[in-house]
Protein backbone atom coordinates (compact mmCIF):
# COMPACT_ATOMS: atom_id res chain seq x y z
CA UNK A 1 0.00 0.00 0.00
CA UNK A 2 2.29 2.89 1.33
CA UNK A 3 5.85 3.52 0.23
CA UNK A 4 5.85 7.14 -0.07
CA UNK A 5 7.66 9.36 -2.98
CA UNK A 6 11.32 8.97 -1.98
CA UNK A 7 11.05 5.69 -4.41
CA UNK A 8 10.93 7.74 -7.49
CA UNK A 9 14.58 8.31 -7.48
CA UNK A 10 15.48 5.17 -7.07
CA UNK A 11 14.54 4.63 -10.69
CA UNK A 12 17.51 4.48 -13.66
CA UNK A 13 15.36 6.68 -15.23
CA UNK A 14 12.56 8.76 -13.46
CA UNK A 15 10.48 10.00 -16.06
CA UNK A 16 6.50 10.63 -15.12
CA UNK A 17 4.98 13.36 -13.55
CA UNK A 18 2.90 12.83 -10.76
CA UNK A 19 0.31 14.97 -9.72
CA UNK A 20 -1.61 14.74 -6.29
CA UNK A 21 -4.92 16.54 -5.65
CA UNK A 22 -6.33 16.35 -2.17
CA UNK A 23 -9.77 17.16 -1.85
CA UNK A 24 -10.71 15.59 -5.10
CA UNK A 25 -11.82 12.17 -6.50
CA UNK A 26 -9.11 10.62 -9.08
CA UNK A 27 -11.23 10.53 -12.23
CA UNK A 28 -12.04 14.07 -11.42
CA UNK A 29 -8.71 15.09 -10.91
CA UNK A 30 -8.04 13.36 -14.21
CA UNK A 31 -10.35 15.51 -15.75
CA UNK A 32 -9.07 18.94 -14.16
CA UNK A 33 -5.42 17.89 -16.02
CA UNK A 34 -7.49 17.98 -19.20
CA UNK A 35 -8.95 14.33 -19.86
CA UNK A 36 -11.57 14.06 -21.92
CA UNK A 37 -14.38 12.49 -19.91
CA UNK A 38 -15.58 10.30 -22.56
CA UNK A 39 -12.14 9.18 -23.36
CA UNK A 40 -11.55 6.80 -19.86
CA UNK A 41 -9.79 4.14 -21.46
CA UNK A 42 -9.89 0.24 -19.89
CA UNK A 43 -7.18 0.29 -17.03
CA UNK A 44 -3.78 0.23 -17.86
CA UNK A 45 -0.57 -0.59 -16.78
CA UNK A 46 2.23 1.56 -16.88
CA UNK A 47 3.92 -0.14 -19.95
CA UNK A 48 0.08 -0.51 -21.53
CA UNK A 49 -0.02 3.32 -21.33
CA UNK A 50 3.39 4.30 -22.67
CA UNK A 51 2.54 1.81 -25.68
CA UNK A 52 -0.56 3.84 -26.29
CA UNK A 53 1.44 7.24 -26.24
CA UNK A 54 4.25 5.74 -28.65
CA UNK A 55 1.61 4.08 -30.76
CA UNK A 56 1.11 6.40 -33.79
CA UNK A 57 -1.95 4.83 -34.72
CA UNK A 58 -3.95 5.90 -31.67
CA UNK A 59 -2.87 9.76 -32.13
CA UNK A 60 -2.99 9.98 -28.31
CA UNK A 61 -0.79 12.45 -27.74
CA UNK A 62 -1.11 11.97 -23.86
CA UNK A 63 -2.37 9.92 -20.87
CA UNK A 64 -2.88 10.11 -17.26
CA UNK A 65 -3.53 7.01 -14.89
CA UNK A 66 -5.24 7.69 -11.91
CA UNK A 67 -5.77 5.70 -8.48
CA UNK A 68 -5.92 7.22 -4.89
CA UNK A 69 -3.82 6.50 -1.41
CA UNK A 70 -3.21 8.11 1.75
CA UNK A 71 -6.08 10.50 1.35
CA UNK A 72 -4.32 12.09 -1.89
CA UNK A 73 -5.84 11.33 -5.34
CA UNK A 74 -2.98 10.73 -7.75
CA UNK A 75 -2.50 11.02 -11.51
CA UNK A 76 0.91 9.36 -13.62
CA UNK A 77 1.71 11.62 -16.28
CA UNK A 78 2.79 10.06 -19.79
CA UNK A 79 3.56 11.75 -22.85
CA UNK A 80 4.41 15.58 -22.74
CA UNK A 81 2.21 16.36 -19.32
CA UNK A 82 1.20 19.47 -18.54
CA UNK A 83 0.14 19.21 -14.54
CA UNK A 84 2.48 21.55 -13.55
CA UNK A 85 1.28 24.17 -15.83
CA UNK A 86 -2.61 23.49 -14.84
CA UNK A 87 -1.79 23.19 -11.40
CA UNK A 88 -3.33 26.20 -10.33
CA UNK A 89 -6.70 25.12 -12.01
CA UNK A 90 -6.55 21.65 -10.60
CA UNK A 91 -6.55 23.09 -7.07
CA UNK A 92 -9.43 25.36 -7.58
CA UNK A 93 -12.29 25.05 -4.96
CA UNK A 94 -10.08 24.18 -1.74
CA UNK A 95 -8.40 21.19 -3.22
CA UNK A 96 -4.35 21.03 -2.44
CA UNK A 97 -2.37 20.19 -5.58
CA UNK A 98 1.63 19.37 -5.95
CA UNK A 99 3.12 18.37 -8.93
CA UNK A 100 6.16 16.29 -8.89
CA UNK A 101 7.88 17.03 -12.59
CA UNK A 102 11.07 14.95 -13.12
CA UNK A 103 12.27 17.06 -16.05
CA UNK A 104 14.61 14.71 -17.60
CA UNK A 105 14.87 17.58 -21.01
CA UNK A 106 15.76 19.82 -18.80
CA UNK A 107 16.67 19.07 -15.05
CA UNK A 108 16.24 19.41 -12.34
CA UNK A 109 13.32 17.79 -11.26
CA UNK A 110 10.72 20.68 -9.83
CA UNK A 111 8.32 20.48 -7.01
CA UNK A 112 5.43 23.01 -7.34
CA UNK A 113 2.23 23.23 -4.83
CA UNK A 114 -1.31 24.68 -5.09
CA UNK A 115 -4.29 25.53 -3.11
CA UNK A 116 -7.54 26.91 -3.90
CA UNK A 117 -6.64 28.51 -7.41
CA UNK A 118 -3.17 29.90 -6.06
CA UNK A 119 0.36 29.00 -7.26
CA UNK A 120 1.93 28.79 -3.83
CA UNK A 121 5.71 27.54 -3.95
CA UNK A 122 7.81 26.13 -6.83
CA UNK A 123 11.24 25.20 -6.73
CA UNK A 124 13.79 22.47 -8.40
CA UNK A 125 14.82 19.71 -6.49
CA UNK A 126 18.39 20.29 -5.64
CA UNK A 127 18.23 23.94 -6.21
CA UNK A 128 16.01 24.89 -3.30
CA UNK A 129 17.75 28.37 -2.59
CA UNK A 130 15.29 29.63 -5.70
CA UNK A 131 11.79 29.61 -4.69
CA UNK A 132 8.96 30.88 -6.37
CA UNK A 133 4.95 31.62 -5.89
CA UNK A 134 2.80 33.52 -3.67
CA UNK A 135 4.21 31.93 -1.10
CA UNK A 136 7.66 30.91 -1.80
CA UNK A 137 9.20 30.58 2.12
CA UNK A 138 6.22 27.85 2.44
CA UNK A 139 8.65 25.04 3.20
CA UNK A 140 11.33 27.11 3.95
CA UNK A 141 11.16 25.67 8.17
CA UNK A 142 11.22 22.46 6.50
CA UNK A 143 13.93 22.80 4.62
CA UNK A 144 16.07 24.08 7.08
CA UNK A 145 14.81 21.54 9.71
CA UNK A 146 16.12 18.71 7.23
CA UNK A 147 19.96 20.41 6.66
CA UNK A 148 18.68 20.95 3.04
CA UNK A 149 19.29 24.89 3.84
CA UNK A 150 20.82 26.76 6.24
CA UNK A 151 18.68 29.69 7.63
CA UNK A 152 20.72 32.58 6.03
CA UNK A 153 18.74 30.72 2.51
CA UNK A 154 22.51 29.59 1.59
CA UNK A 155 22.84 25.29 0.69
CA UNK A 156 23.86 23.23 3.95
CA UNK A 157 24.20 20.10 2.02
CA UNK A 158 28.05 18.56 1.47
CA UNK A 159 29.42 19.40 -1.73
CA UNK A 160 29.47 16.56 -3.74
CA UNK A 161 26.73 14.90 -2.36
CA UNK A 162 25.45 12.47 -4.68
CA UNK A 163 22.27 13.50 -7.02
CA UNK A 164 20.06 10.53 -5.61
CA UNK A 165 20.61 11.27 -1.98
CA UNK A 166 20.31 14.81 -2.57
CA UNK A 167 16.93 14.66 -4.54
CA UNK A 168 15.96 11.91 -2.18
CA UNK A 169 16.79 14.35 1.12
CA UNK A 170 14.34 16.65 -0.22
CA UNK A 171 11.41 14.24 -1.70
CA UNK A 172 11.97 12.84 1.93
CA UNK A 173 10.38 16.26 3.65
CA UNK A 174 8.14 17.01 0.87
CA UNK A 175 6.46 13.34 1.59
CA UNK A 176 6.79 13.98 5.48
CA UNK A 177 5.37 17.81 5.35
CA UNK A 178 2.16 16.34 2.92
CA UNK A 179 1.60 12.69 3.92
CA UNK A 180 2.37 12.04 0.32
CA UNK A 181 2.12 8.09 -0.24
CA UNK A 182 2.67 6.51 -4.11
CA UNK A 183 1.87 3.05 -4.47
CA UNK A 184 5.38 1.29 -6.45
CA UNK A 185 3.90 -1.77 -7.41
CA UNK A 186 0.17 -0.27 -7.98
CA UNK A 187 1.97 2.41 -10.14
CA UNK A 188 4.69 -0.07 -12.18
CA UNK A 189 2.68 -3.41 -12.13
CA UNK A 190 -0.83 -3.37 -11.69
CA UNK A 191 -3.96 -1.60 -14.20
CA UNK A 192 -5.00 1.43 -13.32
CA UNK A 193 -7.87 3.97 -14.94
CA UNK A 194 -6.63 5.47 -17.32
CA UNK A 195 -8.05 8.75 -19.54
CA UNK A 196 -6.40 10.46 -22.43
CA UNK A 197 -5.72 14.19 -21.99
CA UNK A 198 -7.47 16.37 -24.82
Amino acid sequence: MGGGIQWLVDQDDWHHGVVFARGIEPEVLGVRMGGVPESVLSPLTDAEAWNRVLDLATNDDDVVRVGACGGWSFAVEYGLGDGGGRLAEISRDGVEAIHLDPSPDHPPAMFSYARNGADLCSFGIGEEVWRWGDQPDLLLPELIAAGVLHPDGTYARPEGEPYRDRDRHTLALIETRFGLLLPRDEVENQRLPALIIG
